[in-house]
């Protein structure tokens, strides 16, 4: 992905944060890029599974792709759901 590109992709990724932030059970999103800057990833913390659901039709909505290849992604998303012990 080039530089403009993931500058973009992380100005989409801000875009639905603040988008998400307005929903229940959101706690936290977090937009990380690596120190060379050839890979970004996100990070987010709801109150469940169902809250990020709710919150990734929002993204949806916004045609952000949230369960798929956008343009600007170079490989397919995985969504991983954890839970604090």
């Amino acid at each position: 992905m080039a530089a403009d590109g993931r500058a973009e992709f992380v100005r989409e990724c801000h875009r639905v944060t603040d988008a998400a932030r307005r929903r229940p059970g959101f706690q936290s999103v977090g937009v990380w890029v690596t120190p060379a800057g050839d890979a970004v990833v996100t990070t987010g913390a709801f109150e469940s599974e169902e809250a990020f659901l709710a919150a990734a039709e929002v993204g949806r909505k916004m045609d952000a792709t949230p369960d798929g290849l956008s343009d600007l992604e170079v490989k397919p998303r995985e969504v991983h759901f954890l839970v604090s012990r």
